[in-house]
């Protein structure tokens, strides 16, 4: 086992500690089942989809899963808390609306992407690697646990408030949210069909304001999940709220702008058109353009 693998294995355990003490803070004041934390149940039940998908992923030596795997997690972790809960409320089914309608969307979205591309040159590294391709599909579980802790808290709740304007509020940012989403993939994959502008950057529609608004969406609607699970929250649960917070950091530093800024700047770097786009665009918050 070489270091790259043994840091992976590292790397898993330490996964799993942050997945812990998310569960013990988001199952304080909530429902139990058999004595076990609902929501602690739910973030271990997002860890075990994504090691059973590893098996045959890993047998067959493919990527074409992870995603959609990813969205099927969404649906069935907030599914299970809804169904196991012992009270349930509009609140809480509207959450599970929001989900899924998201999941299905993006899910659906980016495995004909990846069908259509035939692979995700991410994963051409790591998966002949059991460690290393285990920890992306950990890491995947962590992602899910953490994007839907705020959502899982207030489905989990021992009390359940009626909606009210923090309900109303959440909604209106989600849908803005979903809307940008779904916008912006479409006009990029509509300025793909075109065979005239092959090896050419998008720079118009949604992408003129901001060089990433799909991301700025996402962010969005991810912070109208935690605007309306708010009410709910009590004592540690408010640390739930890192979900939105979560998102941004994961999709700003980790493994979203900053791996596409770069395939970006090695593609086009140098030409003026785009160093001009880059100058008077906004890398996320969408900005008039110049």
């Amino acid at each position: 086992m070489n270091q790259r693998e043994q840091r992976s294995i590292l790397a898993i355990v330490i996964v799993l500690l942050i997945a812990v003490g998310l569960a013990f803070v988001g199952s304080q004041g909530g429902a139990t089942v058999a004595g076990v934390p609902l929501y602690a149940l739910c973030v271990a039940l997002a860890f075990v989809i994504q090691w059973i998908a590893f098996i045959p992923a890993f047998r067959n030596q493919t990527e074409r899963y992870y995603d959609l795997t990813g969205s099927i997690t969404y649906i069935t972790v907030t599914a299970v808390a809804v169904l196991l809960s012992p009270k349930s409320s509009p609140r809480s089914y509207l959450l599970l609306a929001l989900v899924v309608v998201w999941a299905l969307r993006l899910g659906s979205f980016l495995f004909m992407r990846i069908r259509a591309a035939g692979s995700d040159r991410r994963f051409d590294a790591i998966k002949p690697s059991a460690p290393r391709f285990l920890l992306a599909w950990t890491l995947q579980g962590l992602w899910v646990s953490f994007s839907l802790a705020a959502a899982l808290a207030a489905i989990t709740s021992a009390i359940m408030p009626r909606l009210g304007v923090f309900a109303v509020v959440g909604l209106a940012v989600w849908l803005l949210g979903m809307g940008i989403e779904v916008i912006a993939d479409r006009q990029k994959r509509q300025f793909r069909k075109d065979p005239a502008n092959k090896d050419k950057f998008i720079q118009s529609g949604l992408w003129a304001w901001s060089r990433h608004p799909n991301y700025f969406g996402e962010i969005l609607l991810w912070l109208g999940v935690a605007i309306i699970a708010f009410p709910v929250l009590r004592g540690l649960q408010y640390v739930t709220l890192i979900s939105p917070l979560f998102v941004y950091v994961l999709l700003t530093r980790i493994s979203g702008v900053p791996m596409l800024e770069a395939r970006a700047d090695e593609k086009w770097g140098g030409q003026p058109e785009y160093e001009d786009y880059k100058a008077r665009t906004p890398v996320l918050f969408p900005q008039k353009p110049k």
